[in-house]
């Protein structure tokens, strides 16, 4: 299994010599390898079983970097990355021939972000070159928001992980696409639409789904938590609307804010009782994980508020509810 620890020098000996390391941000732990090595970046995709048409985000140590591994980079783009950054947020630009095919998955443009989070910041300013890092979990799976986490789903494939403690955000970084005059969302996360088109004095497109993606999480099924799940606009009335087909069924229940009465308390999870969008979004992936184990065959869960973070827990529930 792997060592969990908060040795960044260790872990930047590992990363030097082509090897993985799982690093946490403030959305999710990540799956860490020296971006510019395709013998390093291809150990990602073997560990994680992700295909290979899924790119990868390039993690740097502060946006002065951005103009080593990106090109072409509009102003607008490099003034909100100065404004913003570090942050929940990647930026996709056309990308500098220094990135590797293997990472943009043959695209010409790289996602690259700065994560807020000290040891990772600490790490990637030690190191000479920038980290890609997909969540560290098997593809398709729930993404990790603790240490623990990755040594359950990946600790036999990866050496080392770097303990940061609980992800404070919980869900991936809000993807903004600025490549060839674009100017669009292709994945919404932990920076709210809301304030990115405050940010912009603009409204953005939000395309956020594709076949062959140039950004991670646009696949349409994604997060799956093991068990099947249903979305809907209650808890009460997915029982209603389904009741011939869960008339046998262990449920367990994903709710926002209330507990359902008449199901077993232990098979349910409630994202925020008082129904606040951040604690939700810090909630959302440890508590879908939990019915990985929990003796249930189906899960319901209602929509959020379609607000704020609230659109991106929202994306992935409807990821997940698809297979």
């Amino acid at each position: 299994m792997a060592n969990i620890g908060v040795d960044i020098l260790h872990a930047a000996t590992l990363l030097g010599n082509n090897n993985l390391v799982a690093i946490p941000t403030e959305t999710v732990y990540g799956l860490a390898a020296n971006a510019l090595s395709e013998k390093a970046v291809v150990k990602i995709f073997e560990a994680k079983n992700r295909p290979s048409f899924d790119p990868l985000i390039v993690h740097v140590a502060d946006v002065a970097q951005f103009e080593k591994y990106a090109q072409n980079i509009p102003d607008i783009a490099l003034k909100l990355a100065e404004e913003i950054c570090p942050g929940p947020v990647t930026f996709v630009l056309d990308k500098q021939p220094i990135i590797p095919h293997i990472v943009t998955s043959g695209h010409h443009t790289v996602g690259l972000r700065v994560p807020n989070h000290p040891l990772t910041l600490q790490l990637l300013q030690t190191l000479n070159f920038p980290l890609a890092a997909p969540s560290a979990n098997p593809f398709g799976y729930v993404s990790p928001t603790m240490a623990q986490h990755v040594q359950d789903q990946l600790g036999q494939k990866v050496p080392y992980i770097l303990d940061g403690g609980s992800c404070a955000v919980g869900i991936e970084s809000t993807i903004l696409d600025f490549s060839k005059g674009n100017k669009k969302v292709l994945r919404l996360g932990g920076m709210s639409l809301e304030f990115l088109e405050g940010k912009l004095k603009t409204k953005l497109e939000v395309q956020t789904s594709s076949s062959n993606p140039n950004a991670p999480g646009m696949l349409v099924s994604h997060y799956n938590p093991g068990k099947k799940i249903f979305v809907g606009e209650s808890i009460n009335k997915l029982l209603d609307e389904h009741a011939g087909e869960f008339a046998d069924a262990r449920i367990g229940v994903l709710a926002f804010r209330d507990y359902q009465p008449e199901i077993d308390k232990k098979l349910q999870r409630v994202l925020s009782p008082s129904g606040n969008l951040t604690e939700a979004a810090y909630n959302f992936f440890t508590m879908l994980r939990a019915f990985n184990t929990l003796p249930v065959d189906v899960v319901l869960a209602e929509w959020l508020p379609d607000e704020g973070l609230g659109r991106a827990i929202n994306d992935r529930l409807k990821r997940a509810s698809t297979n």
